[in-house]
């Protein structure tokens, strides 16, 4: 890109502030700010409020329970195990987070969970992986996503430890694409002369990151029909489960989400819910007091089934709807920035908004949903806390009822 075409570019959205410093620059530094402003999605500018879906008509939607999935376990392991043999079967690891919030600055899947001895989030997860493959006598392409700022990280750590036994060559990383941030005038913000302030844009915008970097071709020429996504920070999280797999592809559903039954009421966890007919995710602070304390006549919740972000999706369908607009989920944070006098500002209060897209609003373009439910203390085990719920702490202890020697 050429200094008139990114100037062209940033003029519509009335953005070239972003170009103040650039005669000051290296020849280094400027090829750099052409680089970032070439990539930069725009879109979202002038977004300042939430633009997320209008919800239409909220029903409850069933699942496939526990004893339901147990009394079909080996019809729907085999059909599993099939699709897995066929080279069908795609696992998508989301790992683009840090691990700010553990008091940890590095990506949180490098994170040492152990107390005895070393054990890493990404090794928890990689093992399980590797369960699954050992049962399929057949090895599971691994797609992991990183942040821009976690990419290298994140492959020098697993090609440190081996990759914990995985096969490097079913191994493949991607970037997650970015989104500017702003001020709450909708004016970019910059790090520093050459650098555009950035944050990814969430975890709907997987797919899109996906395509972008060369992997959907990829994967349709080596056959793979469905993907498993997942994310990081779940270290008891069960991936290309064979059962979950089967059972979705048996009922004849479009996509699946695994799914535990709510501890409490007021649980702060999505629910799988139906909305005009489909399948849609309601968030904790969407819901009524009325929808909070429905039941059923056997007395149980009527949004009893909260998602723990492992969802299977047809790759067919994500094409369909890759160029469609995702909502625009928006976030005030405190945001690091450069002044108009060229000064590195560190904000004490929230100063801007990030923009992100969430993958519960792909659910919300399948057809269909299969509820998918798992025994929450083998399959949900958070790790978003230093302490107290979904913590390290906590983790640990179900880590430990679950047989893993920690």
């Amino acid at each position: 890109m050429t200094y008139q075409e990114a100037y062209e570019k940033l003029e519509k959205y009335n953005q070239t502030h972003l170009l103040k410093y650039y005669d000051e620059l290296t020849d280094e530094g400027k090829k750099s700010l052409l680089s970032q402003i070439e990539l930069l999605d725009l879109s979202v500018i002038g977004h300042n409020n939430d633009c997320a879906d209008e919800k239409g008509k909220i029903e409850p939607l069933g699942a496939l329970t526990i004893d339901e999935i147990n009394n079909r376990k080996n019809e729907f392991e085999q059909v599993g195990i099939d699709a897995i043999k066929k080279g069908k079967i795609g696992a998508i690891l989301l790992a683009g987070g840090q691990g700010t919030r553990l008091g940890f600055d590095k990506p949180k899947g490098m994170y040492n969970i152990g107390v005895n001895k070393e054990l890493y989030i990404f090794e928890c997860l990689i093992n399980n992986l590797k369960k699954v493959v050992d049962k399929a006598e057949a090895w599971i392409p691994l797609f992991i996503m990183t942040s821009e700022k976690n990419y290298d990280d994140t492959r020098e750590f697993l090609k440190e430890k081996n990759y914990f036994g995985y096969k490097k060559e079913y191994i493949t990383f991607f970037i997650q694409d970015m989104a500017p941030s702003t001020d709450f005038s909708g004016r970019i913000l910059m790090e520093n002369h050459d650098k555009i302030s950035m944050s990814p844009n969430g975890n709907g915008g997987w797919f899109t990151s996906f395509a972008r970097a060369g992997l959907l071709s990829k994967i349709k020429d080596a056959g793979i029909e469905w993907l498993n996504v997942f994310a990081v920070d779940n270290v008891l999280q069960k991936m290309a489960d064979p059962v979950f797999i089967g059972a979705t592809i048996a009922c004849g559903c479009e996509s699946g989400s695994k799914v535990v039954s709510k501890a409490a009421p007021d649980e702060k966890v999505g629910v799988l819910c139906l909305e005009d007919g489909k399948p849609s995710i309601v968030e904790y602070y969407e819901m009524t007091d009325e929808m909070i304390q429905r039941r059923e006549n056997d007395g149980r919740l009527s949004y009893n089934y909260g998602v723990i972000l492992n969802y299977l999706f047809k790759v067919k369908n994500l094409e369909q709807i890759i160029d469609e607009e995702m909502p625009l989920h928006i976030a005030k944070k405190k945001i690091p920035y450069m002044n108009e006098s060229g000064n590195f500002i560190q904000p004490s209060k929230e100063n801007g908004y990030k923009y992100e897209t969430l993958v519960l609003d792909m659910v919300k373009r399948q057809n269909s949903c299969l509820a998918f439910e798992v025994e929450r203390k083998n399959e949900f085990a958070p790790v978003k806390n230093a302490e107290g719920i979904d913590s390290v702490e906590s983790a640990r202890k179900l880590l430990t009822e679950n047989g893993i020697t920690i």
